[in-house]
């Protein structure tokens, strides 16, 4: 499932709760960001508890302090919203996927030269999905990941222009949801965007 959601500053006594029907639905990666309280320890326990079930990722690594505190916690990929050169290299030199956020063309061959495993589009709130498909037009080698302002309305129009996942987050963990711990509501979200996908799936072209 090529969507990445992204947790960022969730109540840690309901990440347990959250965790649990995203896995249920069918979504198999989940991202919690390195500038939330206590992230380590929400990264290790959903790694443990999930094991072979949700690729559990620490987002928002700015730097080398962060990334070691990040494999440390058992991190299975990292996500970055900049290039750090020194971040990418240790990552590649440890076999951990490592998906850096860069804007331009020249940036988004960069990060990927350097060893990335998909380059992140950030922010990808201001850009139409056709972007995408421009920039794949001569880097069509390199899989891009766009985050920011993506949601259920638009996330398969990305998809159909060439991006291979994209990163999603309020619309993920919409914070009136979780503050009233409706776990149905909740569960609902993802079946909608598990059902979009696989729709688009069965027609790509005209999944948008």
């Amino acid at each position: 499932m090529p969507l990445i959601g992204i947790m960022r500053n969730i109540p840690g006594e309901h990440i347990g709760a959250i965790a649990k029907k995203y896995a249920e639905s069918g979504l198999t990666c989940l991202e919690i960001t390195m500038n939330s309280p206590d992230a380590e320890k929400h990264i290790t326990a959903l790694a443990s508890s999930y094991s072979g079930v949700l690729n559990i990722g620490a987002g928002t690594v700015c730097s080398v302090a962060d990334l070691e505190k990040a494999i440390a916690a058992g991190a299975q990929f990292i996500v970055t919203p900049i290039i750090n050169e020194e971040v990418i290299k240790i990552c590649v030199s440890k076999e951990i996927p490592i998906i850096p956020g860069a804007y331009t063309p020249s940036e988004i061959y960069k990060a990927w030269s350097l060893g990335a495993l998909m380059v992140k589009l950030f922010p990808a709130g201001d850009i139409k999905p056709g972007y995408i498909k421009e920039v794949l037009a001569p880097l069509n080698f390199i899989g891009i990941l766009p985050t920011g302002g993506i949601g259920l309305e638009n996330f398969t129009a990305f998809l159909a222009s060439g991006a291979k996942g994209v990163g999603i987050g309020s619309q993920l963990f919409p914070k009136d949801i979780i503050s009233r711990q409706d776990w149905s509501a909740l569960a609902g979200i993802y079946a909608q965007f598990v059902r979009k996908y696989n729709a688009f799936k069965e027609t790509p072209s005209g999944g948008v």
